[in-house]
């Protein structure tokens, strides 16, 4: 498994906007590509001078699924988030290697 990970600060302002469209726009055609497993998105929590931030987190089935998500989407999905929301956003990007997965038995 891979995971794909956003961070993006926002301008309080803007928060609202955002989130209606990256609930109902944005993730959904990010998993429309099929290249994603799933997506979680969260606050994250603590205290923010210039704005709120938010993780959007999504899952892929391999490191070939995030290429292609790349080099075939990725490009346009950015432009449209960055057009939206310019000045308003800032946004840094990181991958990881799930090594494995634990559930409680319980």
């Amino acid at each position: 498994m891979f995971l794909y990970n956003v961070t993006v600060s926002l301008d309080p302002q803007a928060e609202q906007e955002w989130l209606k469209w990256m609930k109902e726009i944005h993730i959904q055609d990010v998993l429309a590509t099929n290249c994603f497993i799933e997506c979680k998105l969260s606050r994250v929590h603590g205290e923010e001078e210039q704005g709120v931030t938010y993780s959007v987190m999504y899952l892929l089935p391999s490191e070939e699924k995030y290429k292609e998500y790349q080099s075939k989407y990725a490009a346009a999905l950015q432009s449209e988030h960055t057009t939206r929301f310019h000045g308003r956003f800032a946004a840094f990007r990181t991958t990881l290697t799930v090594l494995d997965h634990f559930v409680h038995a319980g």
